[in-house]
Parts: C-alpha cells; structure tokens; sequence
C-alpha cells in the first residue's frame, strides 16, 4: 500500500496510552513497569516494547503467546478507558479527511507500532474507514520490517506520514518520502499541524508524490 500513514500521534492521540499499556502489563506480570523503565526501551513498536520489559522483568525475550496475553489485556483497558461514557479520543479531524480524501485516489494503508488489535480498537475510535488496511507491530518486526510489509503489497510512488523521529528513521531506511505532522521531526522535509485542513494534507502527498522529495 504505498501512501503510509502513521496513527499516534499522527491522526489523532489517545491520553494515557502509555499508562494503560503499564497497567496491561501489571494484570499479567503481578506488577506494573515502572515509567523509569518504560523510558529505557529503545523501541517504537508494541512488540519491542514489550520485548524489552519482558528482557528487564525476566531476563527472557518475550514470546508470541506473551505478546498475544498483553494485546488482549491492552485492549481491554482502551475499550473501558475509551468505550460508551469513558474518554474521547483527540482526532485530527482535517488530517482524517485528508487521509479519507487520498484513499479514494490512492491505496492507503496504517502502519502503526500498536499491536493488531489494539490498532483496529483505535482507528475505528477515530473514525477511520473500516476499508484502509491496518499493519500493527507484529513479533520480532520493528517498524521499519512493517513499512516494507506495506510498502511491498502495491506498486509506487510510496510515502510514510509520521509524528516522531522514529518514523522519519523508518521512511529513510524503507527510501521513501516523509511527511511531518507536528514539530517533533526536524529537518528538510514537509511538515503540517494537525490542525491543518484537508486540502493542505491532499496537496502535501500530491506534491511529494510528482517530485519525490
């Protein structure tokens, strides 16, 4: 799917992502990953992420039915913390007409470093089209191995939309362009706020796509 689009923090944001995600852990290991901890990992994706709590916590890597224990526990802390009643999340409403807008003209898929389940649970709160396909972070994948998944199920251009270095990282090393949302990635590339409009966003990926910048 060649136009890529991040989902945290790119589309939208969900407060206290990272606490329910300690909590999750907490249920299934006794207790919780200390924020010390959590601000140690290296990696960007569920699986990494976990992984390497997993390594800290039991001096183990994790294992797929571990990470498959911490999806469920995780979504279900979302569906209550998000669900009928609970919090909203904050939608980038102009960046999710933008992507609705680009998909009817393009194939557009998420690639996001939550896990499966917990990426489906979140695009469908933000009110995504159920028909964008989603790529959460799988076992023994950073997010690099993720975009290439994406990137490799149609032909070009390609592109990656992200929030945090970690995605510039990622569209360099795949050897497509970038686009920005926020001001957390510096450098040459295009960057919009998420408060931009539509139009903007669909004009952005237009141009990157004619000049491959």
């Amino acid at each position: 799917m060649p136009l890529c689009f991040d989902l945290d923090g790119t589309l939208g944001h969900f407060s206290a992502g990272f606490v329910l995600l300690r909590e999750a852990l907490g249920e299934l290991w006794g207790t919780a990953p200390t924020a010390e901890e959590l601000g140690r990992c290296a990696g960007s994706t569920d699986w990494e992420i976990v992984d390497e709590l997993h390594r800290m916590r039991f001096g183990a890597g994790l294992t797929e039915p571990g990470y498959a224990a911490y999806e469920r526990a995780c979504v279900a802390r979302f569906r209550t913390t998000f669900g009928p009643g609970g919090l909203a999340p904050a939608a980038y409403a102009g960046i999710l007409e933008g992507l609705h807008l680009l998909a009817a003209r393009h194939a557009v898929a998420l690639v996001s470093g939550n896990a499966p389940g917990l990426l489906a649970f979140k695009a469908e709160a933000l009110g995504v089209d159920a028909a964008i396909p989603r790529v959460g972070s799988l076992p023994r994948h950073g997010r690099v191995d993720l975009l290439r998944r994406a990137l490799a199920e149609g032909p070009g251009p390609h592109l990656y939309v992200g929030d945090r270095p970690h995605d510039l990282a990622a569209a360099r090393a795949a050897g497509v362009p970038f686009l920005a949302i926020g001001e957390a990635v510096p450098g040459t590339h295009p960057i919009l706020a998420p408060t931009d409009g539509a139009e903007r966003l669909v004009a952005s990926v237009e141009t990157l796509l004619a000049t491959g910048w």
